[in-house]
């Protein structure tokens, strides 16, 4: 039992830290544009100079 005094705040603080990076990731905008991916895909310009 003595070495729940050290996994518990190991757990405590990993999931602190997990949290902070999805906090992180939220104020960045890395959720912004969850639509534009889908419509990148069907887009068909080709690049100048591509001769396929």
């Amino acid at each position: 039992m003595d070495v729940l005094i050290f996994l518990i705040p190991i757990a405590l603080f990993l999931g602190a830290l997990g949290l902070a990076a999805f906090l992180w990731s939220l104020k960045s905008g890395q959720y912004d544009d969850l639509e534009g991916a889908k419509w990148r895909i069907l887009d068909d310009d080709d690049l100048p100079g591509d001769n396929r």
